[in-house]
């Protein structure tokens, strides 16, 4: 088996999973590779000793022919590991190295569990749609893709007006401090913190949510995945931000014209049969946690 591994660092006290989880791959005779800063980390600043076959530092030269990528760290980490996929058909596994999160759902306590679950074929590959962001002389390149958001926001304290449409067909004018526009896999993460509802992934939905409306009947709305959203954004400043995912541009100039839609790909990720979606919400939003249960 052949597997990629990616991660930036991790506090002192996540040490002995990571040797327990190289002694997995030890044991299971895996082929590693790993991205270069991540391993000097682990041998500068961790004091690990990692056995590897190769390594690599861009997406350029990240490898095309493994069976898993391995993400180890947050959520955030999960998201900029994506950028050395060459194939979304690579399915993509978070290992995280503190608290729960959405994305890397499994915990430093279930490594050993996880990897028997793995190499027996105990699993399931779940799609999770993505977003492309399109705009004349798109500042994120080819990595104009997001797993879980595409937002606009001001860059100062000035509010901004966008007015979408969906299909050419006009939705709102928002007078806001920004818009996200998320997948059901983001709609646990910057969507819900200004109130948008969760949406189970596969469901084929988009969450609009404006961030700070100045219009208080203006709401989150859950759309088809299958429209195109254009954004046509006016910034009195004369510059606004623009994300997607981790990855964020100031654009400058007081207009511009955004077009988000469902990607060509999707992104595959590994469901074991004791982590899944609904357990992730359960424990990270603590559903059911009251003293009557």
């Amino acid at each position: 088996m052949k597997i990629a591994i990616f991660g930036r660092s991790f506090n002192p006290e996540f040490r002995q999973f990571i040797i327990e989880f190289f002694d997995q791959l030890r044991i299971h005779q895996s082929e590693v590779l790993i991205y270069r800063p991540f391993y000097d980390f682990l041998i500068q600043k961790a004091n690990c000793e990692v056995v590897y076959h190769s390594l690599f530092e861009g997406g350029e030269d990240a490898p095309d022919d493994i069976d898993f990528l391995i993400s180890i760290g947050g959520d955030g980490t999960f998201l900029e590991s994506l950028q050395f996929l060459k194939k979304f058909e690579i399915p993509v596994i978070g290992l995280n190295s503190g608290r729960l999160g959405f994305l890397a759902n499994i915990s430093k306590e279930e490594i050993t569990e996880a990897f028997e679950a793995i190499i027996s074929g105990n699993y399931e590959l779940e799609t999770r749609s993505m977003i492309l962001l399109e705009t004349n002389n798109n500042p994120f390149d080819k990595y104009n893709f997001a797993l879980n958001d595409a937002s606009i926001q001001k860059k100062d304290s000035v509010m901004i007006t966008i007015d979408a449409f969906l299909d050419n067909e006009y939705l709102n004018t928002y007078w806001t401090d920004g818009l996200i526009v998320s997948t059901p896999t983001g709609s646990t993460a910057y969507s819900l913190s200004v109130g948008g509802p969760i949406i189970t992934p596969g469901s084929g939905n988009f969450v609009i949510a404006p961030i700070a409306s100045h219009n208080l009947s203006v709401r989150p709305i859950v759309i088809p995945d299958n429209k195109e959203i254009r954004l046509e954004v006016n910034s009195r400043s004369g510059g606004f931000l623009i994300t997607v995912d981790n990855r964020t541009h100031l654009m400058n100039g007081k207009n511009n014209t955004f077009y988000v839609r469902k990607a060509p790909f999707d992104l595959r990720m590994i469901r074991l049969p004791f982590n899944n979606f609904y357990s992730t919400i359960r424990n990270k939003l603590m559903w059911g946690a009251d003293k009557r249960n």
